[in-house]
């Protein structure tokens, strides 16, 4: 039986691996650290595919240390015991190097057994994580360990890697595999810049090509492999948090363009409900007074969306995101509620002043006798000036007009009306 061809084109060198220039490269930081063959504790941390377990893998055969394997996704307590116990056995005289992949699945008691052993240097880890692990893993690793990021590959370095993987086929299996630089282009985009999953496509098409009794991989050919190919996300990771976060931040800085591809990455995934959420929050928060108006329609369009469903749901969206992206901004509202919270939560409080208190009655002790409220309507203009905030924050100011041209004209009328 044949290995998959992910493990058949596996890098077996440090200069085989695709992408990571920015840690593999001569005179970067963690290449230095593999070519001295002095390893100390690491956590390497980046999305799926992109090469974690393959330098991991590298480094471990580079070194004197006996390799030892284990996921956390199935990996017990039991497990670790088991490799701690061949500690100081001839097996293991040059030293143990755990490969601890998906780290973020132990939970704090498996990760501090690890821990007295990492110390006194009988275990070096390296530990990977698809997870931010400032988040994920315990503080005691993490100070004794060096952090490396893993970025997402380019659709260059993803086609580079299919073209070996093409030739490794074409001697090993005798195959005469040909594909084109478009359909090359095609898979490495749709993989997402995860190299796992471009192989998997790769040797998929290279089947159907087979057994058809061809050896091209045709633009056809791909477009099958491809269809109903979901894009790779999360919604519990930090993939998830990323575009949901760049969609609302496309959105406040104006740009339609990215705001709508952010969107449609969240709507090819299936988010309809993040889409929704923050589309509405972005409306309040980023575009708020300066368009007031903006705030039910995008509410209507959030409705009309949940209510037809995907894939329709996509247009009415479109619309709100849009025209969130392209309204005049103003976040006075969010900077006013904040500060005002801040100093609620900060115990900044006073006594209602008497006036607008809800009672009709004085004691004894009441210096002013009477409610004294001035009601705003019986005054020219509805306004009359009294003072609403507790004595101790009276001057107090929360809100101040934004910049724009619909906070200016509500500012020019009060500024008339109050003076």
């Amino acid at each position: 039986m044949k290995s998959p061809l992910a493990d058949r084109v596996r890098p077996q060198t440090i200069d085989e691996v695709a992408g990571q220039k920015h840690l593999l490269s001569k005179g970067k930081v963690l290449r230095r650290i593999i070519d001295s063959g002095e390893i100390p504790n690491l956590i390497f941390y980046g999305p799926s595919g992109v090469g974690k377990t393959t330098v991991a893998k590298i480094i471990a055969k580079i070194s004197d240390k006996k390799l030892c394997y284990l996921n956390a996704t199935t990996a017990s307590t039991a497990d670790i015991k088991e490799i701690i116990a061949s500690i100081g056995t001839i097996d293991t005289a040059g030293g143990i190097l755990l490969y601890l992949d998906e780290i973020q699945y132990f939970n704090k008691k498996q990760q501090q057994i690890l821990l007295s052993y990492i110390e006194t240097g009988d275990i070096t880890l390296i530990a990977s994580t698809t997870e931010n692990p400032f988040f994920y893993v315990y503080n005691a690793i993490l100070s004794r360990s060096t952090v490396f990021e893993f970025k997402t590959l380019s659709t260059d370095d993803i086609k580079s890697v299919l073209l070996r993987a093409v030739e490794v086929i074409n001697k090993d299996d005798n195959k005469n595999i040909s594909i084109s630089d478009g359909v090359l282009a095609k898979i490495s985009r749709a993989s997402a810049g995860d190299v796992r999953r471009a192989l998997n496509m790769l040797e998929l098409g290279i089947m159907l090509t087979d057994g058809a009794g061809e050896s091209e991989i045709t633009d056809d050919t791909a477009n099958q492999i491809l269809e109903g190919n979901s894009v790779r996300y999360d919604r519990d990771g930090d993939e998830h948090y990323d575009i949901v976060s760049a969609y609302q931040k496309s959105m406040r800085g104006s740009d339609p363009d990215a705001a709508v591809y952010y969107l449609a990455r969240l709507l090819a995934a299936g988010d309809l409900p993040s889409a929704c959420r923050r589309l509405l929050v972005c409306a309040n928060e980023d575009v708020g007074l300066a368009y007031p108006q903006i705030i039910p329609i995008v509410k209507s369009a959030v409705d009309t969306a949940l209510e037809v469903g995907l894939p329709e749901a996509r247009i009415p969206l479109a619309n709100a995101v849009i025209l969130v992206a392209t309204s005049p901004k103003s976040n006075s509202v969010y900077k006013a509620i904040n500060t005002a919270l801040s100093d609620v939560q900060s115990g900044v409080t006073g006594d209602i002043p008497r006036h607008l208190q809800n009672k009709h009655c004085d004691g004894e002790d009441a210096e002013i006798k009477g409610q004294n409220y001035l009601y705003p309507h019986d005054y020219e203009k509805h306004y009359v000036n009294q003072q609403y905030l507790p004595d101790n924050i009276k001057n107090r100011k929360y809100y101040e007009f934004g910049d724009n041209k619909n906070e200016q004209k509500f500012k020019e009328y009060w500024d008339k009306t109050k003076k």
